[in-house]
């Protein structure tokens, strides 16, 4: 029975290990920086457009990502991701998952799960517009990185956000420009 128990164990963390093998990506930030002020949760909310990414297993052959926010009764935050398979009008993929803040003072830092209680990541709102227009996300490895805006990014939004993530030390030569539908 000891045996038989040991190798389930040695099963799962096997399963787990393999399972953060294919999330995590290459190092794009050695040093990534904290969040550079606090975050709103309010008007954080809503909907918003993937402008760039670091291209992860998860996100592959997606275009026309967007994210929507919104406060749950119970406190946390209701996370729904929606990406476009194989192009920007391609089916699309949701994915629906919950965060919680994890600094209470700044609200700049949340642990998002969409996998349930085992699967739990960073996600950091590393700068934003005064206006909330558009977001810069990564998290501490600086593994991961997401260039947000509120609508469909124009080049000049995104060459500035670029520039933004480059100066807080990304490698911004591994972003993926994220492909929208025309209006």
């Amino acid at each position: 029975m000891k045996r038989r128990l040991s190798g389930v164990v040695a099963a799962v963390l096997l399963t787990a290990m393999s399972l953060a093998a294919c999330v995590a990506g290459p190092s794009g930030n050695p040093h990534p920086p904290q969040p550079a002020k606090a975050v709103d949760l309010e008007r954080y909310a809503g909907r918003w457009y993937e402008a760039a990414r670091y291209d992860m297993r998860f996100e592959k052959g997606c275009d026309g990502v967007t994210a929507e926010y919104a406060k749950r009764p119970d406190g946390l935050i209701r996370v729904v991701n929606t990406c476009r398979q194989g192009g920007p009008t391609g089916p699309a993929k949701v994915s629906e998952g919950k965060a919680k803040v994890a600094d209470a003072a700044t609200h700049a830092k949340l642990k998002v799960s969409f996998f349930g209680p085992f699967f739990v990541g960073d996600y950091w709102v590393l700068d934003h517009a005064d206006d909330y227009s558009w977001s810069i996300v990564g998290e501490g490895s600086g593994r991961y990185l997401w260039l947000l805006t509120r609508k469909p990014p124009t080049p000049g939004v995104l060459a500035d956000l670029t520039a933004r993530a480059k100066a807080m030390g990304y490698d911004t030569a591994m972003l993926r420009v994220t492909r929208h539908a025309a209006n």
